[in-house]
């Protein structure tokens, strides 16, 4: 299927913080990210040459490393919880030597140890605003403070709930935090059990804004009273909205982002930094906010039932997470 190709942006700009020289391709990681890690080698499956035998067999060709990127909410998570055998896949292809990386549009401080328990080499969060790998943070872009006040100027006027997503924290305005915490229980509780165990990732993590606007990477709204595209043609032309991929029933919700990021970006840095070709990157996703990373893998792999735009743009498709799709389409691409 011919697919159409993503441009990575520029990576320049007042709010784009990189540390240190760490984009280019010859580097290479020290050790891996977070929990469960362990220091991964390129593999070679060649055998040495027997200097005293010319007749030795000649080495076969390098084994292709992957790199592979996974959205959380809807495809390696159903409901904030991960599958068993989602950890189990992850941890198996990095056995084998390939790269595994989160990509979600969630910050860092919405991801909780029970979905980074299989231990991954790096994530790209904030819908590829924040990269880390190796323990490294390669990307930390925030909103300008004068986009970032006309922001919450208009999300205030128009008393929507909304949450602003920090890497270390998520902000909430205090007369909000009830309906806030009943849309999130309300969303989480569609699980199996009925139980809204995914919901402390994000109620657990926040905190009402102060006197000074804390710094923040992207506006999740869960409620709002007119369309998010209203709303962010208010805000000005350099804010873009996405269906908001935690809580999409809700009424008007979306995700408010800086215009010209996307997850695709966060790919790009990613796999210079590893060292890995755009080639041998695989990305899943199932949202709006997955579109440009799907298009930029090597290949792209949609979840069944999800945008219609990202399954007609993916190479293939997998099963949901309550099915365990990752771990099936892992196998079916040799990666375990």
């Amino acid at each position: 299927m011919q697919r159409v190709r993503f441009m990575i942006g520029s990576c320049l700009g007042d709010q784009l913080h990189i540390l240190g020289s760490k984009c280019a391709e010859s580097m290479r990681p020290a050790s891996n990210l977070l929990p469960g890690s362990s220091s991964l080698a390129r593999v070679s499956a060649g055998a040495p040459v027997d200097s005293l035998n010319m007749n030795a067999e000649t080495p076969t060709a390098e084994k292709t490393i992957h790199a592979v990127f996974l959205d959380v909410d809807g495809t390696y998570a159903d409901y904030g919880i991960v599958p068993e055998g989602h950890v189990r896949a992850v941890q198996a292809a990095r056995a084998a030597g390939h790269k595994v990386l989160l990509c979600t549009g969630r910050p860092v401080s919405m991801l909780p140890e029970h979905i980074l328990e299989a231990g991954f080499d790096g994530l790209v969060a904030s819908a590829g605003a924040y990269v880390e790998v190796a323990g490294e943070v390669l990307l930390d872009r925030r909103f300008p403070a004068d986009l970032a006040a006309r922001t919450v100027a208009a999300l205030d006027a128009h008393h929507a709930v909304y949450i602003l997503e920090a890497q270390d924290a998520l902000h909430v305005p205090a007369a909000a935090t009830d309906r806030l915490r009943a849309i999130i229980e309300g969303h989480f509780k569609k699980t199996a059990d009925g139980q809204p165990k995914g919901s402390s990732a994000i109620l657990g993590s926040v905190q009402p804004i102060g006197e000074l606007l804390p710094p923040f990477a992207k506006a999740s709204v869960f409620e709002s009273p007119i369309p998010m595209d209203v709303l962010a043609s208010e805000i000005g032309a350099d804010i873009a909205v996405v269906a908001n991929s935690i809580a999409a029933e809700g009424t008007h919700a979306g995700e408010l982002f800086q215009r010209g990021i996307s997850k695709a970006d966060g790919v790009g840095i990613a796999i210079a930094f590893l060292g890995i070709d755009r080639a041998a990157t695989i990305a899943f996703g199932d949202g709006e906010n997955d579109l440009e990373m799907i298009a930029y893998a090597g290949i792209g792999v949609a979840i069944e039932g999800s945008h219609p735009g990202l399954v007609a743009l993916a190479d293939r498709t997998a099963l949901p997470p309550s099915q365990e799709g990752i771990a099936a389409a892992f196998a079916d691409l040799g990666l375990i």
